[in-house]
């Protein structure tokens, strides 16, 4: 099965073709938004994927957005996240730091009372999950020039930190509802100067913020991932949406980029103004020159096909790593799977994060 076979883009070697796809899962529980003990054991009893990506991690303050989800932007977080890389390569394991910012999908809770950053002050109509519970959006702050120069340098040092903290390269999130999609929306973006208006604009942000984390690693360990098919809430695809993209793809073919990491259509498309992008990953590997990872809604059986038929170089799984540390073994030899406990999901501690059991 070529989904247990090696892979190597730019200079890191995987010992298979699975990816474990980030997922929030809530454990930081201290001020500090420090990686801990529980995380270090999570991610070193999944090392046997070719590659993780980690839960979505803040850059800034300002990109903060949902309770008991860590940060690299202090050398406490730095410290926290090394105990992790050392435990992950300590099992020959590989692993990315995903970069996030919420950007309008963030509430005044976490900000004095203040509403959070986005493109403009457009409300999204979704929900954040705040320290006094699960509260409805608010309408956003438009970000100034300098709200946005300074986002890029915050990514910028925050790749800088994940370097520092042993990670092997990282994942740009600008998937689901957060900030840079809200940036490539042409609903949730309305701005009428260089970083809106048309879809290069719209992209804008993105490429900049690219080159930053290229600049601070060098070419070959920064990747990207997208969901350009995702409708939440106010967050909808517009007929902007597939020249957004069709843009962006073109930018990432003149970067060296270490993968492009799709999230295909999770239904029916044929009747939205995106029905083009129904085989969502096909559509992106004629376009896109460089390694592609697919994800969403996989098994064995079609990740394997997805391979095969050449439309993805990887697949990444997202819950059977859940209740599955040992995934990658009991996909091998097909292994029933444990299902995850679903309450445990986003919140709590040891117990559904750490306390599954390996297969016999």
């Amino acid at each position: 099965m070529t989904l247990f076979t090696p892979f190597k883009f730019g200079q890191i070697d995987l010992k298979n073709r699975i990816v474990m796809a980030s997922m929030t899962r809530g454990r930081t529980t201290n001020p500090g938004q420090v990686p801990n003990e529980l995380q270090v054991e999570y991610y070193r009893q999944r090392a046997s994927a070719g590659l993780i990506l980690t839960e979505g991690t803040w850059v800034s303050r300002d990109a903060m957005g949902f309770i008991n989800v860590p940060g690299i932007f202090t050398p406490a977080q730095v410290d926290g996240w090394r105990k992790v890389t050392d435990a992950v390569h300590q099992q020959g394991g590989a692993i990315f730091a995903q970069l996030a910012h919420s950007g309008a999908v963030s509430h005044p809770a976490f900000f004095n009372g203040q509403p959070p950053l986005a493109p403009s002050a457009i409300n999204p109509g979704l929900r954040a999950f705040t320290p006094e519970g699960f509260k409805d959006t608010v309408t956003p702050r438009a970000m100034t020039l300098d709200d946005i120069r300074r986002t890029i340098a915050d990514y910028r040092a925050a790749g800088i930190h994940a370097r520092d903290a042993g990670f092997d390269g990282v994942e740009l999130h600008c998937a689901t509802t957060y900030l840079l999609p809200q940036f490539l929306n042409s609903e949730l973006n309305r701005r009428e100067d260089g970083y809106g208006g048309n879809a290069e604009k719209r992209c804008r942000i993105v490429i900049e913020i690219l080159e930053a984390l290229i600049s601070a690693w060098g070419p070959g360990r920064v990747g990207l991932k997208i969901s350009p098919t995702l409708s939440q809430g106010g967050f909808r695809s517009t007929e902007a949406t597939v020249e957004t993209y069709d843009h962006l793809i073109n930018g990432l073919n003149r970067l060296s980029l270490a993968y492009l990491h799709v999230v295909r259509a999770a239904g029916d498309l044929s009747d939205s103004p995106i029905a083009t992008l129904q085989d969502t990953v096909g559509y992106y590997r004629e376009r896109y020159e460089g390694t592609l990872i697919a994800n969403l809604g996989f098994d064995k059986a079609s990740g394997a096909a997805e391979i095969e038929r050449g439309a993805a170089d990887l697949i990444s799984f997202g819950k059977p790593f859940i209740g599955n540390p040992d995934f990658v073994r009991r996909m091998e030899r097909d292994l029933p799977l444990t299902s995850p406990m679903v309450e445990t999901f986003y919140q709590g501690g040891a117990q559904g994060y750490v306390d599954y059991a390996p297969a016999d």
